[in-house]
């Protein structure tokens, strides 16, 4: 519980900190670091389709494998 409120109150201190003295330079950092934020977000996005397309390719494999393998019963 204590560590809760050390950690609300130390959140609350460096957010008040941040925006009083260092809002500039917070603004500039955000600015700088969207571009790579969306190019790495496009990457996982592209990474998540790859592998929902390899993962339906493998389930239609092992479906036709089962339809094989009951015909020949």
């Amino acid at each position: 519980m204590i560590a809760l409120i050390v950690g609300v109150i130390v959140a609350v201190v460096s957010a008040y900190v941040g925006i009083e003295f260092y809002l500039p330079q917070i603004g500039t950092v955000l600015a700088g670091s969207l571009p790579v934020m969306f190019f790495c977000g496009g990457l996982l996005a592209m990474i998540a389709g790859a592998t929902s397309i390899k993962d339906e390719a493998e389930a239609k494999k092992l479906e036709q494998e089962q339809k094989k393998e009951e015909e020949k019963k």
